[in-house]
């Protein structure tokens, strides 16, 4: 009898699935967070409790995203990095409005078109010197604390240094990653020396430590922006690279500058979504949005064929014109005004139809003057602060370049350019590459409702507009729009490489939860249906309390936490 009853429980155990909840929709895997003071929502526990101590004393809420950040440096690795860029938007209640900071780095002012070419390549390659670009996260740390901190930043980086220098248990959804990254990564200059453990990587729940992390840290903490840019961090930079076939240099470095931005926004039913425009790929959550505004998607109800098939056809619509005009502006100005407006979104509408799937998708013609891994945090201060961060080194851990005792991987955003002249984001000296990452806001009336993202390469616009079509048409709290199953588009026009243009309508990636009703709905539509194991993304979501405070929220698909006070 005990043998059977021990292979009862371990098939009762193989096809077990979450938990009852008495409470709320039941996908959900927890409630929402509340709190009077101060929200921190991350994509590390520790992140989010260094968030709240900044806060505590007495930190704005831009302190403690900057402290967040760095301390995600360290644990989280597989997304993040001072080797990468940085994009925020932050509410400033002083102003009462928003502003936001492009952090992205440009391409080496000595690498060309030519070289690629006398190389023999068609793209550019994902890891190695070749697509490494000046890391922008330190220039915009500094920005944005010029602008919004009261602390110093020798107190904000204070417990990432801490940590580094003392250790911290590595989590299980990053230890995974950093698993995976290993083997390919290992073959480059400076990687398995400061990011293994006897050559493998740290399992979980096992102490990892960054040394070279913690004094190139403290470097910036006592020297300030420029010991990062111009100091001796800068020209090791340049004297490795110099040394490993690359062409980032010193002067690269120096010559760097961030950018403030005005975000851009489109109102659905009521509320404003704000992105940041192009170089990044925002704006594509406004145009998926405006696209859907027409349908009553809350009668269809969420997961129903309508819901999920409009979603899709409206996602290649704007992903059409995504890899068309979204480039650097310096280089190739985009028409953001006309490609987020509503007449706009009405003539490229009329491509959609209900009984069939689009196979190919040309862009629009607006008008003109002619994996990804990431972390995502926000936070909240007592004062009615809000910033939403998101912080990458692109693919997984980077490039794999890691100058010795420096602690950090550079990025590989640099493979976003495409090898062929005359395309918008077509690869040039001194130029920011198409960016995916992309940071999230929403008012209401005018005032602050929602700081939120979705990490996870061309997933993070389909996010974005998913997040709020839960909200708002299906009447879903934070914590189920972040929960809620999801679904991804794959297989558009690319704005990078030499990928060709969609010929077959892509594939649809349906996440666990959603009825077969649908997916054979979709299948006599057209569309190719799929699952995918893990491109879903990662959310971190604040939003106002109408009642006083904030609310909060992390998904489970990650290892985030949110906490207040």
């Amino acid at each position: 009898m005990l043998t059977i009853a021990l292979g009862a429980v371990a098939v009762l155990a193989a096809g077990a699935s979450a938990a009852d909840r008495i409470t709320g929709q039941s996908f959900a895997t927890r409630s929402e967070v509340y709190a009077p003071h101060a929200m921190a929502a991350t994509s590390h526990p520790l992140a989010t409790q260094i968030a709240l101590d900044v806060m505590k004393a007495g930190g704005s809420a831009v302190d403690a995203a900057i402290a967040a950040n760095a301390a995600l440096g360290l644990m989280e690795p597989t997304g993040n990095g001072i080797g990468g860029d940085l994009f925020a938007i932050v509410w400033d209640p002083k102003t009462q409005r928003l502003h936001g900071y492009n952090g992205s780095g440009r391409s080496p002012k000595s690498l060309t078109l030519a070289e690629f070419q006398r190389r023999g390549l068609t793209d550019i390659p994902p890891h190695g010197p070749l697509p490494v670009t000046v890391p922008g996260a330190v220039d915009g740390w500094f920005a944005l604390h010029g602008r919004f901190g009261r602390r110093s930043m020798a107190q904000n980086l204070a417990p990432a240094i801490r940590y580094a220098r003392d250790g911290h248990p590595v989590h299980e959804t990053i230890a995974y990653y950093w698993d995976r990254s290993v083997p390919r990564l290992s073959q480059w200059p400076g990687f398995s020396e400061q990011f293994t453990i006897d050559g493998r990587a740290p399992r979980t729940g096992e102490t990892w430590k960054n040394p070279h992390l913690a004094n190139t840290l403290q470097a910036i903490a006592d020297g300030g922006r420029d010991a990062f840019y111009k100091g001796r961090i800068a020209r090791t930079i340049g004297d490795y690279f110099a040394a490993n076939d690359g062409f980032l240099s010193y002067g690269d470095m120096a010559a760097h500058t961030g950018e403030w931005v005005d975000p851009v926004s489109t109102n659905y039913r009521g509320y404003d979504l704000w992105e940041l425009p192009p170089s990044g790929q925002g704006i594509a959550a406004l145009q998926i949005l405006n696209l859907l505004e027409p349908y009553d998607l809350k009668a269809f109800g969420f997961g129903s064929p309508e819901h999920v098939h409009l979603f899709v056809e409206a996602k290649k619509l704007a992903f059409a014109d995504r890899a068309r005009w979204y480039a650097d502006p310096d280089f190739h100005p985009a028409p953001v005004a006309k490609l987020v407006s509503k007449d706009y979104a009405r003539e490229r509408g009329k491509l959609i139809s209900m009984e069939r799937a689009l196979r190919e998708v040309q862009p629009g013609t607006p008008g003109q003057l002619d994996e990804g891994d990431t972390i995502y945090l926000t936070t909240a201060d007592a004062d009615g602060m809000m910033v939403s961060l998101i912080q990458s080194n692109y693919r997984g851990m980077g490039s794999g370049m890691a100058p010795p005792g420096l602690g950090f991987i550079l990025q590989d955003r640099g493979e976003q350019f495409v090898l062929k002249a005359g395309h918008p984001n077509s690869f040039e000296p001194g130029k920011r590459p198409f960016h995916t990452i992309i940071p999230a806001f929403v008012t209401k009336d005018g005032k602050p409702w929602l700081s939120y993202g979705v990490m996870g390469g061309a997933m993070q616009p389909q996010g974005h507009a998913q997040i709020l079509l839960n909200l708002i048409d299906f009447g879903m709290n934070l914590q189920e729009a972040g929960d809620a199953p999801r679904i991804q588009h794959d297989g558009s026009t690319e704005p990078a490489g030499q990928a060709t243009a969609m010929s077959d309508g892509g594939e649809v990636d349906l996440e666990t939860g959603f009825p077969y009703g649908t997916v054979r709905a979709l299948m006599r539509k057209g569309h190719s249906v799929r699952f995918a194991d893990g491109p879903y993304g990662g959310y971190q979501a604040i939003m106002v309390n109408p009642h006083g405070g904030w609310i909060g929220a992390s998904e489970s698909r990650k290892d985030g936490q949110a906490a207040g006070y």
